[in-house]
């Protein structure tokens, strides 16, 4: 069998899995892992662009996905008038003096000469500019979280059009991925996988704890829509005419007909990344990092910046990162910060890379839809087949009760042997690197 042959049956398949998922539940169910299973492809394509491409070891996906929801909020919620007025303006400031004092410490660094008068110097500058930053910056962020603080209590957004804050969500991301790999991409891929889960640890600790920027754990509800809201659908007569002459319930049809759009949406965007990242690998570039990958002392011997190049792909895939988390945000309406968990989400992703096949994009797109259908469907089919296997046994049996519990459990342990049965019978993927 030819290797496109397979290819298109593995996708045939993932097909088959979401229509089933649309006959056996329904069609809102399908919708839900299709739109999903886009933007999992979407991780898993810029988590496959630092691993498969560079060898980079990234488990704070997650940070950068929380800073793809927060551009969301970030670009498209409107501006708290009466929260700016209160304190907004300071906080603002306060920010700049923060930067200016990292900025001053950094100059001070360059310009004195080494040794004690150095060291006096940054700890000082370090020291008066914390102190002159927390003066301005607690007085300002009270006062906006006290403005109206069971609705509002932050400073909102710009109010600018949803789709842009996915461009966005990247941007940021990008931004945070810069700094991080100028201090983390020297260490070694243990101690780099420790570095950032820490910060990823730490962006979500941010976002929880600073009611001001998002209103933390509060959560933001009623974030704007790239589509129209189903209500408004079904009291449009035109729309609720269309769908009766096909048969279909206004309500039914309103939601798929919403679901639909962001399908379309979300596929657009991930065709132009999986089109880019293919240009990508087989650029100069790509072989460049390839060779970077297997081998850094080779490369660097003939002349190349590992180091540079290492954050170059690790910028370039965080971003992506980026804007799957806006897309994830808009998708759910909402940001709500305690649903980042670093660790349980990183391992999906990777094992989205892993079970794909590290290194090729079409893996990676593959792994994200088999993986999150599976991590959606298998509970429901667990305890449909934990309850045809006790379907004999006593109400009360303690086996009984035991197995029907244990459904609850399903997603880990399918992942697990997933995961195993893919390293043990094609270790390098479903669809592998050539």
């Amino acid at each position: 069998m030819s290797d496109t042959t397979r290819n298109i049956l593995y996708f045939a398949f993932i097909a088959v899995l979401i229509i089933g998922t649309g006959f056996v539940q329904s069609w809102n169910s399908a919708l839900f892992v299709l739109n999903f299973g886009l933007i999992s492809a979407i991780m898993a394509l810029g988590v496959n662009l630092q691993w498969g491409f560079a060898g980079l070891f990234n488990v704070g996906i997650m940070g950068f996905v929380a800073l793809g929801g927060l551009a969301t909020v970030l670009v498209a919620m409107p501006p708290v008038g009466e929260a700016w007025a209160a304190g907004g303006l300071r906080v603002v400031l306060s920010l700049i003096l923060g930067a200016a004092t990292i900025v001053g410490a950094i100059l001070a660094y360059g310009a004195l000469p080494k040794g004690r008068a150095r060291n006096v110097g940054m700890i000082a500058i370090l020291v008066i500019g914390f102190f002159v930053y927390r003066a301005v910056f607690d007085g300002g962020v009270q006062a906006v979280e006290a403005v109206n603080p069971a609705n509002e209590g932050y400073l909102g957004g710009l109010g600018l059009p949803v789709l842009l804050a996915w461009p966005v969500g990247g941007l940021l991301a990008a931004g945070a991925a810069w700094i991080i790999g100028k201090t983390a991409l020297g260490l070694r891929s243990d101690y780099l996988a420790i570095a950032t889960l820490g910060i990823a640890e730490i962006i979500i600790a941010v976002l929880k704890n600073e009611d001001w920027l998002a209103r933390g754990v509060k959560n933001v509800v009623g974030l704007p829509r790239p589509a129209p809201y189903e209500i408004d659908l079904q009291n449009d007569p035109g729309f609720v005419e269309r769908v009766a002459g096909l048969g279909l319930d206004p309500v039914t049809a309103s939601t798929l007909w919403v679901k639909l759009i962001y399908a379309g949406l979300f596929a657009v965007v991930l065709v132009l990344l999986f089109v880019l990242a293919q240009r990508a690998l087989h650029s100069p570039w790509g072989r460049m990092m390839r060779a970077i990958r297997d081998n850094e002392f080779a490369a660097e011997a003939m002349g190349k910046d590992v180091t540079a190049r290492h954050l170059q792909i690790f910028v370039l895939g965080s971003a992506i990162c980026g804007i799957a988390g806006a897309m994830m945000t808009t998708l759910d309406g909402q940001l709500t910060p305690g649903s980042y968990q670093p660790l349980r989400f990183t391992f999906l992703v990777w094992v989205m890379v892993i079970v794909g096949g590290s290194g090729n994009n079409l893996g990676s797109v593959l792994g994200g839809f088999l993986i999150w259908w599976l991590w959606v469907m298998v509970e429901p089919l667990g305890l449909g087949l934990m309850n045809l296997i006790t379907a004999g046994m006593a109400e009360g049996y303690w086996l009984r009760e035991h197995l029907l519990e244990s459904a609850a459990h399903m997603r880990l342990l399918t992942m697990g042997v997933v995961l195993l049965l893919v390293l043990r019978f094609s270790p390098r993927g479903l669809i592998p690197e050539k």
